[in-house]
């Protein structure tokens, strides 16, 4: 699938954070990355190399067997393997990909499909899984005490509750092999002509859930969409994580956060591979904006509702539809009939 890049490209610097770091200062920053791009990397976050290695090694492994050995982890519904196919209403791209549960359980259960050593492939996946979520509670605790809410842990243990939804996500982009040279300088220095046409790896969209730890290998392909609408190619970093506000966390803040939307373009010479841990509520968890995070003069711009219906409104949509419109106050909705109605008697008129 080819797609014209819809706005200009351009390099821009990406708030980095070192977790080692401490005090308000920290805190602050974090916020600060949240509401500026919603995305932001993090540095010396104490996650062992070991354990982001043993599940890269898991994770190639699996994507280096042939095609009928990957299929028996298939169908995607939505966990298990995918090739090309995201979803059900139609998005596709570049990419094959494992979908998990970070259910020990659900683990455990698709690991016999996945692997010739199903255990290996748990104890590592459960691995990086529980250190990646430590790093997420840590990023949501810092969240809480930037924004002074009273109670600390009121993001973080939403992910921690035993019956959490979080996902773990392997995927896999396979290089492109029809690339000409002036596009591999073009992509090597992340600069890209604005109608340049590029293969879609995965489509422009927001995660659904509270926050997203991502981490890849040294290929380059992920880009961000700033509020003034560019596009920002992110430099691959294996040695650190990327976090990503997801829609939940924009609900939960009350707009003050902004879930990034983001995408892949498949523009490489050699694989990429992405290991991607999506923090997200038990189903029945209720979703609203924070007391602290509304007033008089900034009421709350989302109804309550919860995971399980957000969930199910994201699987029901496109990758790139527009999820927490379905959301919205109904002194919002009430304010956009107004506007739809003006707009329709100034064109009478």
């Amino acid at each position: 699938m080819l797609v014209p890049s819809p706005t200009p490209v351009r390099s821009r610097k990406i708030p980095t954070i070192d977790l080692s770091l401490n005090g308000l200062n920290l805190s602050r920053r974090v916020v600060k990355a949240c509401e500026d791009y919603g995305f932001f990397k993090v540095v010396n976050h104490g996650v062992p190399e070991e354990v982001i290695m043993e599940m890269e090694e898991e994770g190639l492994e699996f994507f280096s067997k042939p095609a009928h050995e990957k299929q028996k982890a298939s169908p995607a519904s939505p966990c298990g393997y995918g090739c090309k196919n995201i979803g059900r209403n139609g998005d596709t791209g570049e990419v094959e990909y494992l979908l998990l549960h970070t259910s020990p359980l659900s683990i455990t259960e698709r690991s016999k499909s996945i692997s010739n050593n199903p255990n290996k492939f748990s104890c590592a996946v459960n691995n990086y899984v529980r250190v990646v979520r430590n790093l997420a509670c840590e990023i949501l605790d810092l969240v809480a005490e930037g924004l002074r809410v009273s109670d600390k842990f009121i993001f973080s243990k939403l992910i921690t509750d035993v019956n959490t939804d979080s996902m773990f996500r392997l995927n896999h982009y396979p290089p492109t092999k029809d690339m000409n040279e002036s596009t591999k300088q073009l992509h090597n220095q992340y600069h890209h002509h604005q109608h340049l046409k590029q293969k879609v790896g995965f489509g422009e969209h927001s995660d659904p859930q509270i926050l997203t730890i991502l981490r890849s290998n040294d290929v380059a392909g992920l880009q961000i969409s700033l509020h003034d609408g560019l596009w920002v190619p992110v430099p691959p970093d294996p040695t650190g994580f990327y976090v990503l506000v997801g829609d939940s966390l924009q609900a939960l803040t009350n707009g003050r956060f902004v879930s990034v939307r983001h995408r892949v373009v498949a523009n490489s010479v050699t694989p990429r591979m992405s290991m991607v841990y999506f923090g997200a509520p038990p189903l029945e968890a209720l979703i609203s904006p924070l007391p602290e995070t509304t007033s008089s003069k900034r009421p709350s711009l989302y109804r309550p509702f919860t995971w399980a219906e957000y969930k199910k409104a994201a699987y029901s949509l496109r990758l790139g539809d527009s999820r927490l419109d379905l959301f919205k106050s109904d002194h919002l909705l009430e304010d956009d009939r107004h506007n739809c109605d003006g707009d329709m008697n100034r064109k009478v008129s």
